[in-house]
């Protein structure tokens, strides 16, 4: 199981990576790898990254409240 979250980790900093490249200088790092946003190959990545995001939603469960023990 910690692989598989360790690749949905790396799978979610690659997509953020390449939407922080989309919204800063219009390049999308995958189509350009994979032949375009519409070839079988970068759907097929798009798709990947986006299950890595659904199966991260378990995560949520685990964040916990801060400690408010200390004085503020």
């Amino acid at each position: 199981m910690k692989t598989l979250n360790l690749a949905a980790l790396i799978l979610l900093i690659i997509g953020g990576l390449n939407w922080l490249l989309v919204g800063l200088f219009q390049f999308d790092l995958v189509a350009s790898i994979f032949g375009g946003q519409d070839s079988i190959l970068a759907r097929i990545i798009y798709v990947i990254v986006g299950l890595c995001a659904l199966y991260s939603f378990k995560f949520l469960s685990r964040v916990k409240e801060p400690d408010r023990s200390y004085a503020d």
